[in-house]
């Protein structure tokens, strides 16, 4: 059996670990566990450690580590201790970038990194290397972050379950027999061992929020195009989102403000409590009702909403229809040319929705902007929503099917149920560990408008404040 995560001394780099075990075997993980961006900047400018120190954990880490996760497909050591260096020398001169300066970072294996490998996680990009960044890496670098490696993700990012790839599945810290979610499994499989302290992911329907609730660990979905999407392999255009793991939803926002290129939106005027209701996920997904129990007594929540049965059904059906159509146009000539280099299961899934009519798609895109100002007006009289991630724990790798309060559940749609409705609709959306069941981490997530970004994150520091005082009595 498992456990979660106990501080302790860690058998990985200099920093802080904790252990886990399956039966008597110890299993250690890396040094960036309990250490925030915060700890790490002001380590590096109380001259405690360098960049180059940090890099050396973060490969020393990846290398004892990563064979039981499979969270790196791609690691960049001489390119990282490059980076390092010239970081730890801008320092040294009074160069200083902002708290990212000198930290490693992990990029999800959709994102463009020049010069390093971009798999997609498919046979199709074997040997494919870009010659420029993506947009949102090209921000890290400016913020003076140091990319150690490219992060395993689900193939084309296509599917929840992060267990498709051509590289095989990455593996959830907290037992690798679990899923660590999709499809930016990679991402969050690496900041909650500690490997790194943060990580960016791509977000279609999830895939940011689900690995990040079921490792235990924060994870940000911004609102739609707030983070440029340059660079970044398409799963479904007016979908898709760039987004951010990390060790805490402090930490999220750090990066956040530097890749959204306007400083992450508003801050908060006044100071009347955030109203925040708890949102129902019943009629959306009749999911593990431990989950939710743990989940609203993590929350915060005052007052209490739901969306009708006719509402969340079509969210649903909107967003099947737009992803699916978008998709297949994406990989449609792949699909002519060269079928067999797709995993079967994906495979399966692109050619279902290459079957979708285009009116399924044109009538979604109506259904979309009117959903908007149905859900929309929820907001009218809340500031943010509160709802698990998802609404079971972590699956085993390979699972599609698994028992639920005696029923069986199908895990893709399960996994999907209550973070899809926010890429539909491009809220910003933000998870956050909210405990455990059966011993694996769940997550609570928070949802505004667009502009009130930093009500999320209030929200999340109230609710994470309330659970540490519990936790102390």
């Amino acid at each position: 059996m498992w456990c979660g995560p106990a501080v302790q001394r860690g058998a990985v780099g200099a920093g802080t670990g904790v252990m886990c075990r399956k039966g008597s075997m110890p299993i250690p993980q890396g040094p960036f566990t309990g250490r925030t961006v915060t700890d790490l900047a002001r380590e590096l400018r109380d001259r405690k450690t360098t960049s180059v120190d940090l890099v050396e954990q973060a490969l020393g880490a990846v290398a004892v580590l990563d064979p039981a996760l499979n969270a790196f497909v791609t690691v960049d050591a001489g390119g990282a201790l490059e980076a390092a260096r010239r970081a730890d020398e801008e320092l040294s001169g009074g160069a200083d970038r902002g708290p990212l300066h000198g930290l490693p970072v992990a990029v999800k294996d959709m994102i463009m990194v020049a010069g390093v490998p971009a798999t997609m996680g498919s046979r199709h990009f074997a040997g494919y290397v870009p010659d420029a960044d993506a947009a949102c890496v090209t921000a890290l670098r400016e913020a003076g972050a140091v990319v150690v490696g490219k992060t395993t993700t689900h193939e084309f990012a296509y599917g929840p379950t992060g267990d498709r790839s051509a590289t095989g599945p990455s593996r959830n810290p907290w037992d690798p027999e679990r899923m660590s979610g999709g499809s930016s499994g990679g991402s969050g499989a690496a900041v909650a061992a500690g490997m790194v302290p943060l990580a960016l992911g791509t977000d279609t329907g999830g895939s940011v929020r689900i690995p990040a609730a079921v490792c235990g660990i924060a994870g940000f979905k911004p609102a739609y195009d707030a983070i440029p999407a340059d660079g970044v392999f398409p799963l479904s255009t007016t979908l898709d989102h760039v987004g951010v793991l990390a060790g805490t939803p402090d930490d999220c926002l750090i990066a956040y403000r530097h890749l959204a290129g306007d400083g992450g939106g508003p801050g908060r005027e006044g100071t009347e409590p955030v109203r925040v209701a708890w949102l129902d996920p019943g009629a959306v997904f009749d999911g593990d009702p431990r989950v939710t129990r743990t989940v609203r007594a993590a929350s915060g929540a005052s007052a209490e909403v739901r969306l009708s049965e006719e509402v969340a059904a079509e969210l649903r059906e909107t967003y099947l229809a737009i992803q699916s159509c978008e998709t297949a146009a994406v990989h449609a000539e792949r699909l002519e040319r060269a079928p067999e280099l797709f995993d079967a299961e994906v495979l399966e899934r692109l050619r279902a929705a290459a079957e979708l009519p285009g009116w399924r798609y044109v009538r979604a895109l109506e259904a979309r902007r009117r959903l908007a100002g149905t859900v929309g007006a929820l907001f009218e009289r809340h500031d943010v929503l509160a709802l698990p991630a998802v609404p079971i724990v972590a699956p085993p790798v390979g699972a599609r099917e698994m028992e639920v309060d005696g029923r069986s559940v199908a895990v893709r749609p399960a996994l999907l149920a209550l973070t899809s409705p926010w890429n539909v609709l491009g809220f910003p959306a933000l998870t956050v560990p909210a405990g455990t069941v059966d011993g694996l981490p769940v997550g609570l997530q928070f949802v505004c408008r667009r502009g009130d970004e930093p009500l999320l994150f209030e929200a999340a520091a109230r609710a994470d404040a309330a659970r540490t005082a519990r936790t102390a009595d």
